[in-house]
């Protein structure tokens, strides 16, 4: 996952500020499922507090969702959607 995600990253431009989830179909659906991965994690660490959890999992599922985030903004830049910068 790790050299997937540097190998993605190293071909989209840094991130200076938030961005707005969304663009392509693919990229959408990737950050649905960032989403899910994120919901799945913090499940994880709240069972933790009650029950003995492999701090792997917490991990993995930490660098899953990097890698859906990184392979979403990936996926528009290949499509030629640029990231939408979030404004407060």
């Amino acid at each position: 996952m790790e050299e997937a995600i540097d190998e993605m990253d190293s071909k989209l431009e840094p991130l200076n500020h938030f961005i707005i989830p969304g663009g392509t179909p693919p990229a959408v659906a990737l950050h649905v499922n960032r989403s899910i991965c994120r919901r799945a994690e913090r499940e994880v660490i709240r069972l933790s507090h009650d029950e003995p959890v492999n701090p792997n999992i917490i991990k993995y599922l930490n660098r899953l969702s990097d890698l859906l985030f990184v392979m979403a903004r990936f996926m528009n830049k290949q499509l030629g959607l640029p990231d939408i910068k979030w404004e407060a």
